[in-house]
């Protein structure tokens, strides 16, 4: 009710405030005058009508009028005063008896006083010229026509302009004040509306005072450009700002996304004429910058209405206060130009006073929006304090639920669990069995063929031992027939008879098969000492730690004992290179070696057609610290499918009873467990090769 009644008798005085300039003289306009100069204006002055007021507002573009004025000396007044700071070029002439006896040329920020004078507009003295002196004006405007022209007195004048730095002392503190203020409430809050708003009143207040003369007055007195310009631009600045702070105040994008559009049009297009102005200069611009700022009023005046209205967003009352006083401020701004309402200090402030009211209530807004939104946080609290409770309540329940739920899974698990331990000692056993069956496989298949390998060399011995009795036994009986001879008795014929059972005997060829008996039964021995050898030198039963093995020596055992199973057509071909010993468990590498050796003998065999000479190669090289062994064979390759799965446990090509498949799945746990590589390279009807890769020592 306060600010009613405030309005209220702010009201009244624009309405009841003095006037002035209103009877002090009589206009004489001239029209078509554009081109005129002073000496045609005097040549016409026939054509100058009067006007019942001396406020020309000859509205909005481009205006070059003259005007006339009576013999002012007659009113007894000392000075003409013309309230536009805005004109682009004012021409003062006196003429007296048709002759100009002087002229007063101002264009720009000559026509605003400087920093050291009172008031905002200039005044011209007009008391030196005594008798019949009339006075031609040539005002010229590009913006808004509006040039109330006054006679008064040194102290009317004086009183006038007083006021008029009073009013805008006043007008500059009351926003200056609120500037402050909401600054260092966005500089506390950091909300983005602060902010706008703040800039916002900024440019409105560079705008007003712009329009005013202060700004020329006492920011820019010699710049012309800014003097011309000032008014658009800050227009323009504090349009797109109101634009950005209604936007984002009234939250239109969340409630009326329609509108925002619009809003966001005008934005744009402000920009771009912000653009323009500053780049071009034309005047032009002036007309289109008082559209956009009405369209935008007209836009957000519906926007708050809305808001509030449907929406119910209580911070749209202050702003749709704020907005409806502004309007009727710019209203009574308007109409004080056509004399509606009376022309004096008040109304000529009108805007400025509205725009006050307008920017308090606009904070008033933002502290409202600032309690609606703690209002709604305070809600929010609630609805999820009561949410968490029965959220509370809900995860107590479901606690209960999973903790039976939990036991009776864990029951399951500890089943479940217990089994699976059965089941994997089973899988351990079988495993084991497994291992253990093909170990027995590979020692059935290794010692069948040292059975055979063995019996060769035993059969030779066995075959030459009787042979060897029976020449034995004829020299026993030389030798016995030698031992016999009687020395008494006929040498000469006991000779005879031993030498005739040496013919007998045929004792070179018994001598000479005794030599070739012999070295069969070495030959023999020999043989089956070496397969003895490298059965040791391959089983390293008494060798179970980690030693230094010499692996040319383990290949070549393994080659002694599988030497049975090798077809006639099979060629071996041994390329031992010169290597380092090898850290290793000599037992579990002869194991690999047999294990891929009697696999390439098989891949051989089981060719369907095989070649009329097959290969065997088996290969050692070393490269720095590294050890390579190569086993290649010409059978019958694999496939890549096949070469994917060839170490996994179980997996055989074998048919049924043939390999439990758990060969190769033993090599490569062996490779890796000597932390090296086993490499596979094979094509389909083109053979295998197996490449291992050891390190001379074993890696950490």
């Amino acid at each position: 009710m306060k600010v009613v009644k405030f309005i209220i008798l702010i009201f009244s005085l624009f309405f009841f405030g003095k006037s002035f300039g209103q009877s002090k003289l009589q206009l004489y306009p001239l029209s078509d005058s554009t081109t005129y100069t002073i000496n045609d204006v005097i040549a016409h002055s026939d054509k100058f009508h009067g006007v019942s007021s001396n406020l020309l507002n000859l509205g909005l573009g481009h205006k070059n009028v003259w005007l006339k004025i009576i013999n002012p000396k007659a009113a007894d007044m000392e000075s003409l005063l013309i309230d536009q700071s805005r004109l682009s070029y004012l021409n003062l002439y006196f003429v007296k008896d048709q002759k100009v006896v002087k002229t007063i040329a101002l264009s720009g920020t000559q026509l605003v006083p400087c920093s050291k004078e009172i008031g905002n507009v200039k005044i011209f003295k007009i008391n030196e010229f005594q008798g019949n002196t009339d006075l031609y004006l040539n005002l010229i405007s590009k913006e808004i026509f509006l040039a109330p022209v006054m006679l008064n007195t040194k102290a009317e004048n004086t009183a006038l302009l007083m006021n008029r730095d009073v009013y805008f002392g006043l007008y500059t503190g009351a926003v200056l004040i609120m500037f402050v203020y909401n600054l260092f409430l966005f500089l506390s809050v950091r909300d983005k509306n602060y902010f706008l708003y703040i800039s916002y009143m900024l440019f409105t207040w560079l705008t007003q005072i712009s329009i005013m003369g202060y700004a020329t007055k006492f920011f820019w007195h010699n710049s012309n450009w800014m003097h011309q310009h000032s008014v658009v631009i800050f227009s323009i600045l504090g349009l797109i700002f109101g634009i950005y702070f209604t936007l984002n105040f009234l939250k239109v994008q969340q409630y009326i996304p329609k509108l925002a559009v619009y809003f966001k049009i005008l934005l744009i297009v402000s920009i771009v004429v912000l653009v323009l102005s500053v780049s071009t200069g034309s005047s032009v611009f002036f007309p289109i910058m008082q559209l956009l700022t009405l369209l935008s009023c007209i836009l957000a005046y519906i926007s708050a209405i809305i808001i509030y209205f449907k929406k119910k967003y209580s911070p749209a009352r202050y702003y749709l206060i704020a907005w409806s006083i502004l309007i009727i401020g710019v209203i009574l701004f308007l109409i004080k130009d056509y004399e509606i309402i009376p022309y004096n200090n008040f109304t000529i402030y009108m805007l400025q006073i509205a725009t006050v009211v307008e920017i308090s209530l606009l904070s008033f807004a933002l502290a409202d929006s600032i309690n609606f939104v703690k209002k709604e946080n305070e809600s929010i609290q609630k609805q999820a304090l009561a949410t968490s409770l029965e959220n509370q309540k809900l995860i107590q329940e479901q606690n209960i639920i999973l903790e039976q739920k939990v036991k009776e899974r864990t029951e399951e698990l500890e089943e479940i669990n217990h089994t699976l331990n059965h089941t994997l000692t089973n899988l351990k056993s079988t495993q084991s069995q497994l291992v253990d069956a093909e170990k027995m496989a590979a020692l059935g298949q290794l010692t069948a063929g040292i059975a055979h390998e063995i019996n060769n060399p035993i059969n030779f011995v066995t075959s030459n031992i009787k042979p060897l009795q029976l020449d034995i036994d004829d020299l026993r009986e030389i030798i016995s027939k030698y031992e016999h001879l009687d020395p008494e008795g006929d040498i000469t014929q006991q000779l005879k008879q031993i030498n005739d059972f040496k013919k007998q005997i045929d004792l070179d060829f018994v001598n000479k098969e005794i030599t070739s008996l012999l070295s069969g039964i070495s030959e023999g021995a020999k043989r089956t000492a070496e397969i003895i050898r490298s059965l040791r030198n391959f089983s390293r039963v008494d060798e179970t730690d980690m030693k230094p093995v010499d692996l040319n020596e383990g290949l070549a055992s393994t080659l002694v004992l599988v030497r049975n199973n090798i077809p006639d057509n099979l060629t071996v071909i041994k390329e031992f290179g010169v290597i380092p010993k090898v850290e290793c468990l000599p037992g579990k590498i002869n194991q690999v070696f047999m294990n891929l050796v009697s696999n390439a003998i098989q891949a051989i065999k089981s060719k369907n057609e095989p070649d009329v000479e097959e290969f065997l190669t088996v290969k050692t090289w070393s490269i720095d610290d590294q050890v390579f062994i190569s086993i290649k064979d010409s059978g019958t390759g694999m496939t890549e499918e096949v070469r994917n799965k060839i170490f996994e446990p179980f997996f055989t090509t074998k048919d049924i009873g043939e390999g439990t498949g758990l060969g190769l799945s033993i090599v490569f746990g062996i490779i890796e467990k000597h932390k090296g590589n086993i490499e596979v390279i094979s094509q389909l009807g083109e053979g295998t090769e197996f490449i291992i890769t050891l390190h001379t020592n074993l890696p950490n």
